[in-house]
Order: C-alpha cells, then sequence, then structure tokens
C-alpha cells in the first residue's frame, strides 16, 4: 500500500474514534443530561465522521486502487499531499470554529479550503482516469 494511502487511512481512523467518541457523548448527554454544553461538539461529530473518515478514507484508498498508467507511477503525488492537507486543516477550521471562538469567518475559510482539496485531489486523480475502451 502506498504512504499516501496509509497516512489517510490512518487519519481517517483517527477521525472514526473521535468522531465516535463525540457520538457516544452526544448520546449518553441525551438520555441522561449532565452536561448541555456538549450539545455545541455535534458540529465537529458530523464534520469528523463525514469529512474526516469517509471522505478521507475515500481518498486513500483511490490513490491505491485507481490503475496507473505511464510506468506504473501514481503522477503528481504532491497535489494529493496538498488535498490531504488542506482537507485535514478545512475540518478543523469547521469543526472547532465555533468551540475556539474564532470569527465567523472561519468555518467558511474551511468548507473554501475542504473545496480546495477536493479541486488538488480531481487534478491529481484525472489523468489516471480513462474510458473502458
Amino acid at each position: 500500500m502506498p504512504r499516501f494511502s496509509r497516512w489517510a487511512a490512518r487519519l481517517a481512523l483517527v477521525y472514526l474514534v473521535i468522531g465516535f467518541t463525540f457520538g457516544g457523548l452526544l448520546l449518553s448527554n441525551k438520555g441522561v443530561s449532565y452536561a448541555p454544553a456538549l450539545w455545541r461538539l455535534r458540529p465537529a461529530h458530523i464534520e469528523f465522521l463525514f469529512a474526516g473518515w469517509m471522505v478521507q478514507l475515500a481518498l486513500g484508498v483511490a490513490h491505491w486502487i485507481i490503475p496507473r498508467f505511464r510506468g506504473g507511477r501514481f503522477g503528481r503525488v504532491e497535489l494529493a499531499w496538498l488535498a490531504l492537507g488542506l482537507l485535514n486543516g478545512g475540518i478543523l477550521l469547521v469543526s472547532f470554529g465555533a468551540l475556539a471562538g474564532l470569527p465567523t469567518w472561519a468555518p467558511v475559510v474551511g468548507r473554501a479550503m475542504e473545496g480546495a482539496a477536493a479541486l488538488a485531489y480531481l487534478i491529481y486523480i484525472w489523468p489516471r482516469i480513462r474510458p473502458l475502451s
């Protein structure tokens, strides 16, 4: 398995564990209300499980599984690493922007970083996609 895929899968698993922990706290707080402030973790719970776990794992698996042409090389892998960095930075800004007391522009910048990550990964992976003919 390529190094990028290993790192993406490891980071995805970290987000999975943290997202499930947040979800467990929210669920237990719903049954027995012991800390109403825990509900502020809900956006982070959603962001960690969707973008952090699912999207990041999909990027790592796509990097590994999509066929390589041109001598078996992956292409411009630095774009994939850039996408991984932008995605993680965007996830953290969107998730903890409100909790950390950052200004209201933080989630907007975080979403823009996630969009830029998608664009960088698309530019990276596109040359490896060919028709079935």
